[in-house]
């Protein structure tokens, strides 16, 4: 993508308003409820931080896809569940305090985390980048970017609540429609390869996104968490935030690279169709499901 200054101000500054308005949805209860449930959110970071990561580079390599495709995959692999995850959950019986907790802690490790996937994954596959990848000053770009704007959002929050529940949804509209702007931009300038991506990576997002969610609630049942539990797991280890991994991977201060962006771009449309038909097998597997002490509640 050429360098614009537009480019250079506006994802850095949705970015950082898209973690504003996450902020002034999260309070430090959010944090603390992880004791009550210990084992589920253990289980749900497993899956987040290293199981995930680990499956999408098999993926990766068994598809070969071409050097930026792999990172930007890389990329989506490593970013956080995305609060869409609470609304699923939600509706399909999930333990949405789970989700809001794993969602909170998600989001600042994703700031140590995410850069970290990334700076290996160009280095594997890009053969360093030639400079193209997180370095460590931009490592504290995102830091800033990130953890900065959460934290300025939960104090806005904790200090005048009124106000944080009336900005929280005009926050998250302006950031979208910033973030589409680019979006847009950078599809446009991509429209002669678009159809090649989308056979590039169709499949092995849809494949991603199907695995993410069956992983999400198979390995926490398997970790006998309770059925609510586990679907709240599903859908926020299947439902990652591609409006985090679109962001940086368009920000010219960041990766810099409109191709790195088309996996998300791709995922965050067939998320929605496997999300909903993952909780929709949940749903009608429910009663069916023999009774496991939840993992919160468990004694010792």
């Amino acid at each position: 993508m050429e360098d614009s200054s537009i480019f250079s101000v506006l994802l850095p500054a949705a970015l950082g308003i898209i973690m504003f308005g996450l902020g002034l949805g999260l309070t430090v209860a959010d944090f603390r409820r992880v004791a009550r449930f210990p084992r589920a959110v253990l289980v749900a970071l497993f899956c987040q931080l290293l199981l995930l990561p680990a499956i999408c580079f098999a993926l990766v390599v068994g598809f070969d896809l071409p050097p930026a495709l792999a990172v930007g995959m890389m990329l989506l692999a490593a970013s956080p569940g995305g609060t869409t995850a609470n609304l699923y959950s939600h509706l399909f019986g999930g333990d949405v305090a789970l989700n809001i907790s794993l969602t909170a802690i998600n989001s600042v490790l994703a700031v140590f985390t995410l850069p970290v996937v990334v700076n290996l994954s160009v280095a594997h596959f890009l053969d360093g980048g030639d400079g193209v990848g997180l370095r460590f000053d931009k490592t504290l770009q995102v830091f800033a970017i990130v953890l900065i704007p959460v934290v300025l959002g939960m104090f806005v929050r904790a200090r005048a609540l009124a106000f944080a529940e009336r900005a929280e949804r005009p926050v998250k509209i302006a950031s979208v429609l910033i973030l589409l702007g680019a979006i847009v931009g950078a599809l446009l300038q991509e429209r002669e390869r678009i159809g090649e991506y989308v056979a590039d990576v169709g499949l092995i997002t849809l494949l991603f996104s199907v695995i993410s969610l069956g992983i999400g609630y198979g390995v926490a049942r398997l970790a006998r968490v309770g059925h609510g539990q586990s679907v709240a797991s599903c859908m926020e280890i299947g439902i990652h935030n591609t409006t985090l991994a679109m962001t940086i991977a368009l920000s010219p201060s960041l990766l810099d690279n409109s191709e790195m962006a088309i996996p998300a771009a791709v995922y965050s449309v067939l998320m929605f169709f496997t999300a909903a038909g993952a909780g929709f097998a949940l749903r009608a597997l429910a009663p069916r499901t023999a009774p496991v002490e939840d993992a919160g509640t468990r004694a010792g």
